[in-house]
């Protein structure tokens, strides 16, 4: 394709709260910026952004989520907005999730004769046990298929997800690998800091084991309480920190009086947390990814996860970490104190972890990939029409 890429990207949160989806969008979007590619991002409408945004963004009105005020529900695109969009001539569009904006975005993109292109972020469905509506997800499961069906493509962060996205008949065979990188200059050892410890009241002698993450119920709050008041109560010199906040942070509060709260950390901040962390644990199964677990590999830590999508394509059981059945809280609780117990495996796993993070994880690379593939889509879907 001769001329420059325009590009529509729909998808719910863009800026309202930093987490990997918004994060990796944002990325994204500056990179499309210097590769001849246009890009309009349609998102979800709020008065006080969590950060600048990358690139041209239109915004449709949302609507809280009943319990979870800070998620938002995007509207559908409305006709002001759908004459921006005519004028700027789509070559492709890009849609994050089926929520209702999504669709709307589908519906006009059918509308006007383009090409849509979805991408999997979010394992909506294995949130739903976390709040008693396990009993949805075969509903929700056919209404994922229906919509990625009508896409050309639909990019899958991992080889873990893409088994269950099969598993679950989700997706058909128009699903590509759509991986993530990871900053190597940013997150490195090289930011551990003794200084840094001691302000968080961390001994020198002692292991300090950290999540990175929302405190939210989907991401397993529950069983991390457990697993790390059981180690509180061992004889080892240790402390455990969470790297972030949410919703369950006053009850994680209330059940691990000993834990450090370093509450949302950003940048430079975060990576010096990591680094100067010395195992990292996620117990986490319904991550798609696991933007962290990456960030904590590049930055030479061991990891010992919850054997499921996203750190199943990351962790390499036995050579960089640990991986456990999530049913087994007793071995994950051995794990952790395995490597807290043996500094000479924690540096063997966590170099390794770098190597791997390095090795394969590259963002332009990355990019570069999901670049060609949206030519592909635009270039197929023209020579059928």
């Amino acid at each position: 394709m001769a001329e420059t890429l325009r590009l529509v990207v729909a998808t719910g949160n863009y800026n309202y709260i930093k987490d990997g989806v918004a994060l990796t969008l944002n990325r994204l979007v500056g990179w499309l910026g210097q590769h001849d590619v246009d890009v309009m991002v349609v998102a979800s409408r709020v008065k006080k952004p969590a950060f600048e945004h990358e690139g041209w963004l239109e915004t449709v009105p949302s609507l809280p989520v009943p319990f979870r005020g800070e998620y938002r529900v995007g509207l559908p695109i409305g006709r002001d907005l759908e004459a921006r969009i005519r004028d700027f001539d789509p070559h492709l569009f890009h849609i994050t999730a089926p929520d209702i904006t999504g669709h709307s975005a589908l519906r006009l993109a059918r509308s006007l004769g383009k090409p849509v292109v979805a991408s999997y972020h979010t394992r909506f469905d294995s949130y739903l046990d976390y709040y008693h509506l396990g009993f949805l997800r075969p509903l929700m499961n056919r209404a994922e298929r229906s919509f990625y069906d009508q896409c050309v493509h639909l990019y899958v962060p991992s080889d873990s997800m893409v088994e269950e996205l099969k598993k679950a008949g989700v997706a058909g065979e128009n699903m590509r690998l759509w991986g993530r990188g990871v900053d190597h200059e940013r997150f490195t050892p090289a930011k551990r800091s003794l200084e840094w410890r001691r302000a968080q009241g961390v001994g020198d002698d002692e292991v300090l084991v950290a999540y990175a993450g929302r405190l939210v119920a989907e991401k397993n709050m529950a069983l991390l309480a457990r697993v790390f008041k059981a180690l509180s109560e061992l004889a080892l010199p240790h402390r455990t920190i969470l790297l972030g906040d949410g919703p369950e942070a006053d009850r994680m509060r209330e059940a691990l009086p000993n834990t450090i709260f370093a509450g949302f950390l950003h940048g430079d901040a975060l990576a010096t947390a990591y680094a100067s962390s010395d195992l990292f644990f996620t117990p986490s199964t319904t991550e798609t990814f696991g933007n962290v677990t990456l960030e904590a590999m590049a930055s030479g830590l061991p990891v010992v996860a919850a054997d499921a999508t996203g750190s199943r394509s990351l962790v390499r059981d036995g050579e960089t970490g640990f991986l456990v059945d999530v049913g087994e809280e007793e071995l994950m609780l051995a794990r952790l104190t395995q490597l807290a117990d043996d500094p000479h495996l924690r540096t063997r796993f966590g170099e390794r972890a770098r190597e791997i993070a390095l090795a394969d994880h590259d963002w332009d690379s990355v990019f570069s990939r999901l670049l060609a593939d949206y030519r592909d889509a635009v270039t197929g879907f023209n020579r059928k029409v």
